[in-house]
């Protein structure tokens, strides 16, 4: 059975059993804690947690999931996979434990024939918590389970929590009994390798405390209803459906596999090791395709980063195999092929990705060739220096600064016979790593732990959004948080978080900056309003100073938008939706936004290009906003449900989370774009836009900066007065001025060499009057001159060969001349060939001044170039050489 059947055979068996079927999330998580979707309840927290009230009691979906946790196990044994699809089913104080295990039991045995998976009920063994002898006897008595496949376990395998205080329960797994040949029999107890787990049937039911382990935490009390969290692993089922021995084997990784092998000319199964790499690379392009397929970039932090690593990793070990050249194009197509059926989108967005993956990896072979000539020359050193270990401080240069991979190191380190400082680099990625959380978690809370905004939010309530039709508000302080924690009264001069049960104020997000203004409260009080936030679903926290009176929960308040601000950002964040529809009709659909944000008078917008966008089509995007601009379009925000968005052509940003009813907001007919941001009532109401350029923020993605309005108009104001002021000067036509320009900079660049033929004929004019007074040194000749300050390098080493040409070509000659270069010595020594004959090299000579000079050189034995830091020692530097020379002299 395919893997898009399994998948069509969960959903539609819960669907007939009244689930409201959940699309998979993008594998962006929509919160803070956590980088990418891990599990297949995250979609769900919220109402697990009880932050949103579910819109259904049961649901079942099939959601993408991504864990790095193991990353170095991929490929190593045949369990370890990045990527890979959870189904599940849930109930929301809807049914139990009665239900949802018979409901398991009839999916896995009905046969293929009448909807079901067909699996042999005799091969089937659960496992049960230890004293959960409800669950052990609904197997038994309501299921038919033989007792001797009921095995009992502890905390660890079977107490499920989400690894912080809040929900958690009892769990019972399915597991199936994979034959003699996977291992000794006992059950899953004895051998979870031949005993493979494919069902984890959790059971939400208390409130667990703070602990320091999995098992090691109390248990606080029940929980006000009773949940159903259910996790089948679509992979590990498609791989006994299969009949295959791993999770690389199955329909979907094997075509990617295969591909793989035929690129690089290795047949599966005939070696380990490129076995390992075979497996590696099949999992990591599988997982960066469908991280690059939710929005994911390559970047140098968070989810950027896991997907860099993994493309990295997926990169080198295919050019391990044998591949020479670059290889991601075909490799993208072959995952494509494998997951389309079950996301059609792939096939929809593959340009996309394949501009995405192909622009990393063009760049990751550089980085290869770069970071490859950097560790040679640490590991250079580290030999030198007698030692066995690279420094982690140099490993982890490598992999900051070069992108170079720590495992790349590792190999390369252990080729040379030389181990790295594994601890040291792993000390200063966490260091980094630490760094980057600490911002984020500021950028994101304010310093402030979101367990204090949950407390605000469990007593305060949801706060209403009434921004997109009014913009001052009669409200009521539900909340207030001073210095972080959560407080009831507040007074003139602190820096304070509000929370009102209503608000026309907007927080920041999907790139729009937020609102700012005040909030007064009826006793004369005043707070000025700089941030507003949304650090947890459906709570809006305002952050401002209280600038007069005093602020107490409870109290009346009026809440009132700063006007100018909110229309300059609304104008921006309408020219943002016309900017990228102009350039995916200007570049096509892979054009695709990347991230943005909409600023009072500016906006900046990032999209997905594999290279430039040439100046013309720049400004055929440009006039083409414009135009729209005259046409004076409505614009309208309606709200539907998300399938009816998708087929109005609704343009989604990649990486946002939308839910079952989305707001769309249409620009006329030529922009439709999700979008929960605030805008114009027309187009004519941006005035103008101006595109200032576009430039590079990363591996396939460009960003285009704009002003909008009355900023547009200043700054084509201030090009206007500039441009007068160069016709003046010019006396010439605003026609004419480019081609004048070209003349006045085509006539200078002729002077410019006219006179720097003359400064060189200047300096080459005392060439015969040194050559003649040269010092006879021990039978060499030698000239050691200072040349005037500024004289260039080039025309340095022209007087030296000048000069030791006029000397007679059978006599040792040493030529050395100095002079201070911008500020710095320059110091060029020539030798003849009778002088190298005696043991003069030009090399030595130079290396000899430069140490007095502050600095070094080198070259050839005939002619070679030195420099420092100290001009004040050239002469010292010269008479060095003379030395020197007399010394090489006596010695021949």
């Amino acid at each position: 059975m395919k893997s898009a059947e399994i998948a069509s055979r969960w959903l539609r068996y819960f669907a007939e059993r009244g689930h409201t079927v959940v699309p998979s999330a993008s594998l962006i998580a929509d919160d803070p804690t956590l980088l990418l979707v891990n599990a297949g309840m995250v979609p769900f927290k919220p109402y697990f947690l009880g932050e949103v009230r579910p819109p259904f009691t049961r649901a079942a979906s099939i959601q993408k999931c991504v864990r790095t946790t193991d990353i170095e196990e991929v490929g190593r044994t045949t369990r370890h996979g990045s990527f890979f699809q959870m189904c599940g089913n849930f109930s929301f104080g809807d049914y139990f434990k009665e239900t949802v295990i018979p409901l398991a039991w009839e999916l896995l045995t009905t046969p293929v024939t009448d909807g079901g998976y067909g699996l042999d009920a005799d091969r089937l063994w659960v496992t049960v918590y230890l004293d959960d002898d409800e669950t052990a006897d609904i197997w038994q008595s309501k299921v038919g389970v033989p007792a001797e496949r009921i095995q009992r376990l502890g905390m660890e395998d079977n107490f499920w929590s989400m690894g912080v205080p809040g929900p958690c329960g009892p769990c019972s797994e399915i597991n199936y009994d994979r034959g003699p040949d996977f291992g000794v029999a006992g059950g899953p107890a004895v051998n979870g390798e031949r005993y493979l787990e494919i069902w984890n049937l959790v059971f939400m039911q208390y409130i667990r405390g703070e602990g320091s382990s999995k098992k090691d935490y109390p248990i606080l009390g029940d929980l006000p209803s009773k949940n159903i969290d259910t996790g089948l692993g679509l992979e590990r089922l498609a791989a006994i459906l299969q009949g295959v021995d791993n999770l690389y084997e199955i329909d979907t990784s094997r075509t990617i596999l295969d591909r793989a092998s035929e690129l690089t000319g290795t047949r599966y199964g005939a070696d380990h090791r490129s076995d390992v790499s075979l497996r590696v690379v099949a999992d990591h392009v599988r997982t960066s395709v469908m991280l690059i397929g939710d929005g994911v970039l390559p970047g140098n932090e968070g989810r950027g980063y896991v997907l860099r690593r993994m493309m990295r990793r997926a990169i080198r070990n295919i050019r391990l195999l044998g591949a020479h050249d670059a290889t991601m194009r075909e490799m993208v197509a072959a995952t494509v092929d494998a997951m389309g059926t079950q996301y059609p989108e792939l096939v929809t967005d593959l340009a996309r990705i394949d501009s995405v993956a192909t622009a990393e990896e063009a760049s990751f072979l550089q980085t290869l060739r770069t970071g490859t000539s950097i560790f040679d020359v640490a590991a250079t050193e580290t030999k030198k220096a007698g030692g066995g270990v690279l420094a982690g401080e140099r490993a982890f240069q490598l992999h900051d600064t070069y992108g170079f991979p720590i495992d790349l190191t590792l190999e390369m380190a252990a080729e040379q016979g030389l181990a790295v400082d594994e601890e040291g680099f792993r000390r200063l990625m966490g260091e980094q790593r630490q760094r980057a959380k600490a911002d984020a978690r500021a950028k994101k809370t304010g310093h402030v732990d979101t367990s204090a905004y949950r407390e605000v939010l469990d007593v305060a309530g949801p706060s209403a959004f009434t921004g997109y039709d009014s913009t001052a508000e009669e409200a009521r302080v539900r909340g207030l948080l001073v210095d972080g924690v959560p407080a009831h009264e507040a007074g003139e001069g602190d820096d304070v978080e509000i929370v009102l049960d209503r608000t026309p104020f907007y927080a920041e997000g999907g790139g729009q900056l937020a609102d700012a203004g005040v909030i007064r409260l009826g006793s004369g009080t005043e707070i000025e309003i700089f941030d507003v936030q949304k650090p947890l679903p459906g709570l809006i926290v305002h952050r401002g100073r209280v600038r007069s009176g005093g602020v107490v929960v409870g109290a009346d308040a009026e809440a009132r938008i700063d006007l100018a601000r909110r229309g300059a950002i609304s104008r921006s964040h309408s020219a943002t939706h016309l900017t990228h529809q102009a350039l995916r009709d200007a570049l096509g659909p892979t054009a695709a936004q990347a991230g943005s944000e909409n600023s009072p008078g500016r906006f900046r917008f990032d999209f997905s290009s594999a290279g430039a966008v040439p100046t013309s089509v720049l400004a055929d995007v440009e006039e083409t906003i414009n135009q729209v601009l005259i046409e004076d379009l409505d614009v309208q925000a309606e709200v539907m449900n998300a399938d009816d968005a998708r087929r109005t052509g609704a343009i989604a940003m990649f990486g946002e989370k939308y839910g079952d009813r989305v707001r769309v907001v249409s620009i006329g007919d030529y922009s439709r774009e999700l979008c929960g941001g605030t805008h114009v009532r027309r187009s004519g109401e941006l005035g103008l836009v101006k595109l200032l350029g576009e430039s590079s923020v990363g591996a396939g993605v460009r960003r285009v900066e704009a002003l909008v309005g009355l900023d547009a108009y200043r700054y084509l104001a201030r090009e206007a007065v500039l441009v007068s002021q160069i016709t003046d000067v010019l006396k010439a036509p605003r026609a004419d001025v480019p081609e004048r320009l070209s003349q006045v900079l085509a006539r200078l660049r002729e002077v410019e060499k006219e006179l720097e033929k003359l400064r060189a004929a200047e300096v080459l004019a005392v060439a015969g009057d040194l050559a003649r007074a040269a010092e006879d040194v021990g039978g060499t000749a030698l000239v050691a001159h200072q040349a005037p300050d500024d004289t260039s390098a080039d025309d340095l080493r022209r007087l030296v060969l000048d000069i030791r040409g006029r000397i007679p070509a059978d006599r040792p000659a040493v030529v050395a001349v100095a002079a201070a270069v911008g500020g710095r010595p320059v110091l060029v020594v020539g030798t003849s060939g009778p002088a190298r004959e005696r043991g003069i090299k030009a090399g030595d000579l130079v290396r000899v001044a430069a140490k007095i000079l502050g600095g070094g050189g080198g070259g050839k034995d005939d002619l070679a170039q030195g420099g420092g830091s100290n001009p004040a020692a050239i002469a010292d530097a010269l008479a060095a050489v003379g030395r020197s020379v007399a010394q090489r002299a006596a010695a021949a």
